[in-house]
């Protein structure tokens, strides 16, 4: 099978890695992709956003499936301008991307669906948007309803800073904030049957102790012993089967990955959000446990013929971000890396990384995921943080309780 992966950044270079573990898989390609991923698969230097350009790729490559890694290229069409090509895509189409392209659409069709999620009002002006505060108790929740790379959602105490976030966007959510500890549970669908996978716990606050702006996610751990042992049973059953079902009502059919934001609350789960694709960093290792092999998984989605339940290994994975200095401000770009080797128990993911000459340099606001694996959490936690001890670049930071 001749697979061709579309993105640059520490999820797709975990997709990559999984995918050149799959026999079935002869061929890998990415585009862009970055220096770790160069080291796996061919790439390519298309825009990932461009229909056109990845849909001639596909072609000259003669690919059996293409993965969709990033939301934007969702969100701009380009499945379903793979589809309309006949190539085999997972990644859902833009009607059905717009779970994620509009927070607004997603809680419409979460309160269409009766799927349980926090009170909200949207808004369009600073006015709307005051009145809607006041109607809510801090900690003040308010979200840029478009796409913000994980980085549009601001939570506060202060009424002042979630006014200014508000009207420094164009359309915004503000809703109730859901009081309990968040998990992520993706479920894998092929239009007519969904899967999930294991529950998985990421750190969107940049500095120890959840402190700190909201980030892409600075580290993320499976399993999770702590959650209720019906979590994922009744998750399918409140949110995933009613949301799909609301969709094809739409006439709207989901092929991909739909990322569950939860909170566990007193009341029980409700939504934080949708995503329409893998998120960054509980990909890396959710699918370093996942023993299913992921080429052929990923092409049953694409072609309605997906079966579960999935295969797991034994243990536990750990993924620690390494960022750049100012992330997520304002990262700084350029810094040459060292320290890549991995360990026998822990190896790094690249994400916001490219080569210069021989040197591997920093790109981006999350330059690294070190994913640490063991028997049990304690242990696959040491791992990735020894392997973090090894690593430098100028400026470089991450947090050190992640998993703890």
């Amino acid at each position: 099978m001749r697979v061709l992966v579309i993105g640059s950044g520490g999820r797709e270079h975990a997709l990559c890695r999984s995918l050149r573990l799959d026999p079935q898989v002869s061929d890998l390609h990415c585009a862009p992709g970055n220096a770790g991923i160069a080291e796996i698969a061919t790439l390519h230097p298309i825009t990932p956003t461009s229909p056109e350009e990845v849909t001639s790729l596909a072609a000259k490559l003669a690919a059996d499936l293409v993965v969709i890694g990033p939301e934007a290229p969702l969100v701009a069409g380009v499945a379903d301008a793979l589809k309309a090509e006949g190539v085999p895509v997972f990644g859902p189409v833009r009607a059905a991307a717009l779970l994620e392209g509009s927070k607004a659409y997603a809680k419409e069709v979460m309160v269409a669906a009766g799927v349980p999620t926090a009170r909200a009002f949207t808004c369009t002006t600073g006015e709307e948007a005051e009145r809607a505060l006041k109607e809510f108790a801090p900690p003040y929740v308010v979200k840029d309803d478009g796409l913000a790379a994980g980085k549009g959602v601001v939570v506060t105490d202060s009424f002042e800073a979630a006014l200014e976030h508000a009207r420094a966007c164009e359309r915004v959510i503000v809703e109730e904030y859901l009081d309990g500890p968040e998990v992520s549970l993706f479920v894998l669908c092929d239009g007519v049957s969904a899967v999930p996978m294991r529950p998985a716990q990421d750190f969107k606050r940049a500095y120890d102790g959840d402190q700190g702006p909201n980030t892409g996610g600075m580290g993320a751990y499976t399993p999770l012993p702590w959650v209720p042992a019906d979590l994922t049973e009744r998750v399918m059953a409140e949110v995933v089967t009613p949301t799909l079902g609301e969709l094809d009502r739409r006439g709207i059919v989901y092929q991909g990955v739909l990322y569950v934001g939860l909170a566990l609350t007193a009341a029980g789960p409700k939504v934080v959000e949708f995503n329409a694709r893998f998120g960054d960093p509980e990909t890396q290792v959710l699918l370093d446990r996942l023993a299913t092999p992921l080429g052929g998984l990923l092409l049953d989605c694409a072609t309605g013929r997906l079966r579960g339940p999935l295969d797991w290994h034994d243990g536990a994975a750990v993924t620690v971000v390494v960022a750049a200095e100012r992330y997520p401000a304002d990262p700084v770009k350029g810094d040459v890396i060292t320290g890549l080797e991995p360990t026998e128990h822990a190896y790094v993911i690249h994400a916001g990384t490219r080569l210069d000459g021989d040197a591997v340099v920093s790109d981006g606001g999350r330059v690294l995921s070190v994913v640490g694996t063991g028997p049990d959490q304690d242990t696959a936690r040491s791992r990735a943080y020894e392997l973090v001890s090894r690593v430098h670049f100028r400026g470089m930071h991450h947090r050190t309780d992640i998993a703890r």
